[in-house]
């Protein structure tokens, strides 16, 4: 009886190995929701990338050159986490171009960079 039942064991256990081999390449990898996620993730960037330009706009425009680089540093960062939308790659470019202006003091045309850069974040899709 007792090898009887190893054998039970050994064709139950066959069957369940063929069973999963069939059935698991059906299972989706990152399961459902991925791309989604992804669009959320990057929309709530693009949104403290808007908030934190917004700030730097402000800064500027009371001539705050210092702070306005701190805020436009940080909205950097953000943007550069904002996916490769052509949008996203001027914004860049335009405040790249802010913080240099703004390291040498220019506040208004710092501020006038910066506001190019939101209104390039505010048209991401």
């Amino acid at each position: 009886m007792t090898q009887q039942n190893t054998r039970r064991a050994v064709v139950l256990t066959a069957v369940m190995a063929m069973v999963l081999t069939a059935t698991l390449p059906l299972q989706p990898i990152f399961g459902e929701g991925g791309a989604r996620r992804d669009n959320v993730r990057q929309e709530q960037t693009i949104k403290d990338a808007i908030k934190h330009a917004t700030e730097a706009v402000h800064h500027g425009k009371q001539g705050h050159a210092e702070k306005l680089v701190t805020a436009a540093e940080a909205l950097l960062e953000l943007a550069l986490k904002g996916g490769k939308d052509p949008h996203v790659a001027e914004a860049i470019a335009k405040l790249k171009e802010a913080i240099d202006h703004g390291k040498a003091g220019h506040a208004d045309v710092a501020t006038n960079l910066t506001e190019s850069a939101v209104t390039h974040l505010s048209q991401v899709k």
